[in-house]
């Protein structure tokens, strides 16, 4: 089957896949673009496992303060200040401060088992893994505070 390099682009902008690993996905799936797409984050999520136990020495301080009532700061970790500085990561940030703000979980484990505000079906932890399989690194939610008037 011939993939066309549209579809490739496609599919690497929808789950940030490497050229080749679209391209081997789509061709698995025979061209279907939600099979590719599930291909991907399988082997993504695979990837995920092994990246677990690195060491995240780089991070970022994220601040969110929603209608001057509730605010929350973030610490959230990776491997390298190259992913730090990635739209993936400072958006990860953004949306985790605000999941924080809008459901105040009491601890990481918790958060991280919320249904995630945007998309209910999906759990916090399943939106980590989707950028930790987008930028290949490990990405941990070290703490974070809530502070609420």
């Amino acid at each position: 089957m011939k993939i066309s390099p549209a579809e490739v682009q496609k599919l690497r902008e929808a789950c940030g896949a490497g050229v080749m690993d679209a391209k081997k996905a789509l061709e698995e799936a025979g061209g279907d673009f939600d099979r590719a797409l599930g291909i991907i984050k399988e082997k993504g999520l695979a990837r995920v496992a092994k990246r677990a136990d690195r060491e995240t020495g780089a991070g970022l301080i994220y601040s969110y303060v929603h209608a001057e009532r509730i605010g929350v700061i973030l610490d959230l970790r990776a491997e390298t200040d190259f992913v730090v500085n990635s739209d993936p990561f400072r958006d990860l940030a953004r949306e985790l401060a605000m999941q924080i703000a809008a459901n105040g979980p009491e601890n990481v484990d918790a958060l991280l088992e919320q249904p995630y505000i945007r998309d209910e079906k999906r759990t916090v932890k399943s939106l980590l893994e989707d950028v930790v399989a987008k930028v290949g690194e490990n990405v941990r939610v070290n703490k974070f505070y809530r502070l609420e008037i």
